[in-house]
């Protein structure tokens, strides 16, 4: 694609500056998907939580997060994409400062869903910001991926911070750690980032369809954070999947008649970002849901501390550090289809690798193998994709682009945790029942759920090879001008 300079074009350090600051905001975000899990038995005892209830300290956080990613992605293609990664960090370091200060169940989890509010305003305006200010090629790509190192490693350093605040400082700083941070960036962004917003006719918003879309992926995550403890077969779960299914359907129909839809249907006819968003929804599932269960076998089984848990997981971060910015150099190269598709199969053979975790396992045997592998495809996946769902896309639909393969990530990593979760404690139960010793019945269940997670990377890695086709350099386009205009009717 041609190279043309873009958001006003500053110099060369202050860009390079303003990524670090967008990169800083994007980690607290991904961190603090992670980061809760190595704490929660400690927050159990303290805030005396119920078991049932424990799960939303980690789901009402997706929830909202997944739930409102396509509206603040709109919202800051329209409003100005500086402003709503302003606001939405603000809101992010508010929404910790209470989380640390919480008193009570409820306050903790409201404190937690307030969070998600502020990721999915700052995450995909600090996206859209980032294409908006390096120029198309190597350049934006190199951008990419630091971006895609910082997404690939957050997960698994979230878990490993998540263990060492817990341990030496107590559970409240893994949210206080937000407040410094999230002070910093908001006093660094108005110097650093340029404003930028969609160049349009209008300023039109599609309250309609914002409001469908978001109850809709909303009620989706709910339905499938709630299924394991409800059950998948339910009258609540399918209830709660049809509802979502219907909302689809309404949003569907109110954007094939808005004049300024909230999602134009015609992006998905940009195979790069169709298949790159596949390809989220699967990652999302494997790492997620790996994340969960690797955890809960390294302290329900081999008895780990939250702190040894948390440097566990320091190998897998370090080579998807690694193996991000060599994908970041391939898919400049090559584009986003073999990266992408490799880089998924390989966390799939890391999966395989961990799913022979025997109940005695020994780390640096039977665990750091399989993590250094699935970290070497993590890397490689999390930067192809992060392009690939911008690759065609115009510079005014970056924000709708960002926050679309945000949404497809969390809807996977809540599809992810829960079939898994599911999985290993059905096998589990099955075998307790039948007389098995827990540690070798608990260990069994896991096995299982990883090798469904591999199951999740293999998919995703099809549909790339189906979906998506190498990439030929072109200029980006409006999406309603991909394949024809789009419907303008009503």
């Amino acid at each position: 694609m041609a190279s043309t300079p873009v958001a006003g074009d500053p110099p060369d350090r202050r860009r390079w500056l303003g990524l670090a600051v967008l990169c800083s905001a994007f980690f607290m975000v991904i961190l603090d998907v992670a980061i809760v899990n190595v704490a929660l038995p400690t927050i159990q005892v303290d805030l005396d939580f119920s078991q049932k209830n424990l799960q939303w300290i980690v789901s009402a956080y997706a929830l909202t997060f997944g739930g409102l990613l396509l509206l603040g992605g709109r919202l800051a293609d329209l409003l100005g994409r500086r402003r709503m990664f302003v606001v939405g960090v603000a809101l992010f370091a508010v929404a910790s400062l209470l989380a640390g200060f919480a008193w009570s169940e409820a306050i903790l989890i409201a404190a937690r869903a307030f969070q998600g509010v502020g990721a999915a305003v700052m995450t995909p305006a600090a996206l859209s910001i980032l294409m908006t200010t390096f120029r198309e090629g190597a350049e934006r790509n190199t951008a990419l991926g630091i971006w895609g190192a910082v997404g690939a490693s957050g997960g698994t350093a979230g878990v490993l911070l998540g263990g060492i605040l817990t341990d030496l400082a107590g559970w409240e700083w893994i949210f206080f750690l937000n407040v410094p941070v999230g002070i910093a960036v908001m006093a660094l962004a108005p110097v650093l980032l340029a404003e930028s917003r969609a160049q349009v006719a209008h300023r039109r918003f599609d309250l309609a369809g914002a409001l469908s879309v978001t109850a809709a992926v909303a009620v989706l995550v709910y339905a499938l954070v709630e299924a394991e403890s409800a059950g998948w077969a339910s009258a609540q779960t399918l209830g709660l999947i049809g509802v979502s299914v219907a909302l689809f359907a309404i949003f569907s129909a109110v954007e094939l008649r808005s004049r300024a839809p909230v999602m134009p249907f015609s992006i998905f006819r940009i195979r790069a970002v169709t298949g790159s968003n596949v390809a989220s929804l699967a990652l999302g599932g494997a790492l997620f849901g790996m994340i969960f269960i690797l955890t809960l076998y390294m302290q329900q089984v081999l008895g780990y501390s939250p702190l040894r848990t948390g440097l566990a997981w320091l190998g897998m971060s370090l080579t998807a550090l690694v193996s991000s910015m060599v994908g970041a150099s391939l898919v400049t190269r090559i584009g986003p289809r073999i990266p992408l598709a490799a880089g998924l199969v390989v966390v799939a053979g890391g999966l395989l690798l961990l799913a022979q975790v025997p109940a005695n396992g020994d780390y640096l045997t039977d665990l750091l193998p399989g993590l250094l592998v699935t970290g070497l495809g993590l890397g490689s996946s999390f930067v192809s994709l992060s392009i690939g769902a911008l690759d065609g896309v115009s510079e005014r639909d970056a924000g709708l682009a960002s926050g679309l393969v945000n949404t497809t990530q969390q809807v996977g990593g809540a599809l992810g945790v829960a079939v898994l979760s599911t999985l290993a404690i059905t096998r589990s139960e099955d075998l307790l029942a039948g007389g098995t010793a827990a540690p070798v019945a608990m260990t069994e269940g896991f096995q299982m759920a990883l090798v469904a997670g591999a199951g999740f990377a293999v998919a995703g890695a099809l549909a790339v090879l189906a979906l998506v086709r190498r990439s030929r350099r072109r200029e980006p386009v409006p999406v309603e001008e991909v394949g024809g205009a789009a419907p303008t009717a009503g």
